[in-house]
């Protein structure tokens, strides 16, 4: 399967308006907004836990990143609430679900195979530092190493911001709406933009808190691959 496969070009979905469509396992929904591979695949999805909706326990291989963006989620490690910021690194295992209900947005296999690093944060209980040179946006740093940084980014309202970001970018609104270019991003819109495409940010009358990812689409070859060869090790 593949959605939004070609990683040269500028994508964005309004996963708000997208139907949800189910999973294998009962209780839980999906609107994809970028795959290449089946049940195993590089993955950018938003996922809907229904009440008391579970995944039987298993081995995430290629590593897991997910933000909460409703309800609450949960697995044996602990409870996250909307606002939690996870990273599960390749190898590590777990048994999510949820008793209440949620809605996330999880990455798959978008992982250096070699990190082990595991990251639980809750965004909003972190304190955002100024931008150093655009008045009225401020930024959440969340992860960096040296393939890719992630941070949470609040833009007031009537504010712009104009960047070049390196090997690439993902924009995914929590809250407001933003413009770029000439496309409007209301909540829970995605876009991934390619390696050398300048974002050109604006807000209007409302701002907006937007979870932002760079530096990560050089990769994307090796990572394909690696989930192919999971999939036939799978298969024999």
């Amino acid at each position: 399967m593949k959605i939004a496969a070609d990683f040269s070009k500028r994508e964005i979905v309004h996963s708000a308006n997208m139907p949800w469509v189910d999973s294998p396992i009962k209780g839980v929904s999906r609107r994809p907004l970028d795959r290449v591979g089946q049940e195993v695949a590089r993955a950018t999805t938003v996922v809907r836990y229904a009440s008391g909706s579970q995944f039987s326990p298993h081995l995430h291989a290629g590593g897991e990143e997910f933000v909460v963006l409703e309800g609450v989620f949960q697995d044996e490690h602990g409870d996250y609430p909307a606002g939690s910021y996870v990273r599960n690194p390749p190898q590590s295992r777990h048994t999510p679900g949820s008793k209440a209900g949620c809605v996330i947005l999880v990455k798959l296999w978008q992982f250096q195979p070699e990190d082990r690093t595991q990251v639980q944060l809750n965004i909003n209980e972190m304190k955002a530092l100024p931008h150093t040179d655009v008045k009225g946006v401020s930024v959440i740093p969340l992860f960096k190493d040296k393939h890719e940084q992630v941070s949470v980014m609040s833009m007031q309202a009537h504010t712009s911001l104009e960047f070049l970001p390196e090997a690439g970018a993902e924009l995914f609104v929590l809250q407001g709406s933003v413009k770029e270019q000439q496309d409007t991003l209301i909540e829970h819109s995605w876009l991934r933009a390619p390696t050398g495409y300048p974002l050109i940010l604006k807000t209007a009358e409302v701002g907006a808190k937007i979870w932002i990812k760079t530096g990560h689409l050089t990769d994307v070859d090796q990572q394909i691959q690696r989930v192919m060869q999971a999939t036939k090790q799978m298969k024999s």
